[in-house]
């Protein structure tokens, strides 16, 4: 029993600092989450995955209420990219529940590798106006693709937004509305046979609500934007690293 709640107690805190770091940047913590949580529940699809997804709605949520509060959402582009990102990521989640879990995770791989290349890469001295047309239509792979891997479009959509020319703020407050619904609707096909400790699930959200909530405004008062993605490109990078470590032991 001591043995099970130092493992829940560990949980617990080590998802609300990954809530406070991924609410800085609007993304929903299902990236992070997915191989923090995997060190202890063996079940990538049935267990790992829901459970991401709920986490990363809820935190998307807060982190979003946290950038309104400090007024950087554009909501006319945000809404019609959480239509796109809604109604997408579905077909990616439905697509996990027959693939075999090893390809899933090769692909997770190779997505953070494309992750920690945008984040660490130097942002451009000049851009133009943002492209917002082009960022719904990178919305709806991105969606997909982040659907079969059970951790929300946002890890891809941010660096598309910056890639596009968002403001980095304007980027990430963007991004945490755009990604808030797609959490749940990739959710729905995983219901019928997600596996779920109820005394675990409302403590990890509530560590993820309370953490993304502090981290948007964190960043919405206090920190350069450019820092923390790079902060949050290594925390993922090494998290992911050690996963590695663990399937090839």
């Amino acid at each position: 029993m001591t043995t099970e709640m130092n493992a829940t107690a560990v949980m617990v805190l080590g998802l609300f600092l990954l809530a406070v770091l991924s609410g800085m940047l609007g993304l929903g913590v299902a990236f992070a989450a997915v191989p923090f949580l995997s060190l202890f529940l063996p079940d990538l699809v049935h267990q790992v995955q829901p459970l991401s997804l709920l986490l990363n709605g809820i935190t998307a949520l807060f982190a979003a209420a946290g950038f309104a509060r400090s007024k950087l959402v554009d909501w006319k582009q945000a809404l019609p990219l959480a239509v796109v990102t809604t109604l997408a990521a579905p077909f990616g989640a439905w697509a996990a529940q027959v693939i075999p879990q090893i390809y899933i995770w090769a692909l997770y791989f190779a997505a953070v590798a494309y992750l920690a290349y945008r984040l660490f890469r130097p942002a451009k001295a000049v851009c133009g106006q943002p492209r917002y047309q082009p960022a719904l239509l990178f919305a709806v792979p991105i969606s997909v693709v982040s659907g079969l891997l059970g951790v929300g479009p946002g890890f891809l959509l941010l660096p598309a937004l910056v890639l596009l020319c968002y403001e980095p703020k304007r980027a990430v407050a963007i991004n945490a509305v755009a990604v808030t619904p797609p959490s749940f609707s990739a959710l729905l096909p995983h219901l019928r046979n997600a596996q779920f400790d109820a005394k675990l699930t409302v403590a990890l959200l509530l560590a993820g609500a309370v953490g993304s909530f502090f981290g948007a405004r964190i960043t919405s008062l206090w920190v350069a934007s450019a820092r923390l993605k790079q902060m949050f490109g290594l925390l993922i990078v090494v998290m992911t690293g050690y996963k590695i470590f663990t399937l090839l032991r």
